[in-house]
């Protein structure tokens, strides 16, 4: 078989992985993903613990930009890391504490700037879409939004007795 032909410097590939914030990932689970653009696992899980340490026990999709065989860690919250870290709760053990309930309380104004942050993600056609997707998390979160049921707090942005603008 002839060599391969050398990789360009200034090519960027980019790889997508869902893990635990804080957390050193397995190198068994980057292996698959790292050698072919030939980054060393071991260093990619190091790389990843250091870019996600304020995420501390929260699963959070990431992004790792390749170029020139370096690797750059992005962290990509979606609502549900964005509404548990609004949360504040202390971080847990995963393995010693499970089926956690996040029974604490948000106000509408955090809710407001969590929908700001993904904005440019949602599909919604107004900004109150947004904030109803939102909204929609804390539901399956269980937390309650100013101790009122997120449900309601929908209801009450349809009828128009909360205004909600942060374009």
């Amino acid at each position: 078989m002839p060599p391969k032909p050398a990789a360009d410097p200034n090519e960027k590939k980019y790889i997508y992985i869902k893990v635990v914030g804080g957390e050193v990932a397995g190198a068994a689970t980057l292996a698959p993903k790292c050698a072919p653009v030939g980054l060393p696992p071991k260093k990619v899980g190091e790389d990843i613990q250091k870019a996600t340490g304020d995420w501390k026990g929260i699963k959070i999709n990431i992004e790792i930009m390749v170029q020139n065989r370096q690797c750059h860690v992005t962290v990509l919250p979606s609502a549900a890391p964005l509404v548990l870290k609004a949360l504040k709760e202390p971080p847990r053990d995963r393995k010693k504490t499970k089926n956690v309930v996040h029974n604490g309380n948000l106000k509408i104004d955090d809710i407001v700037e969590i929908a700001k942050k993904l904005r440019e993600k949602s599909f919604a056609a107004e900004f109150s879409g947004t904030v109803k997707e939102v909204l929609g998390t804390c539901v399956s979160v269980g937390c309650t939004v100013d101790n009122k049921d997120p449900r309601q707090v929908q209801k009450l942005i349809d009828a128009g007795e909360i205004e909600v603008n942060g374009e």
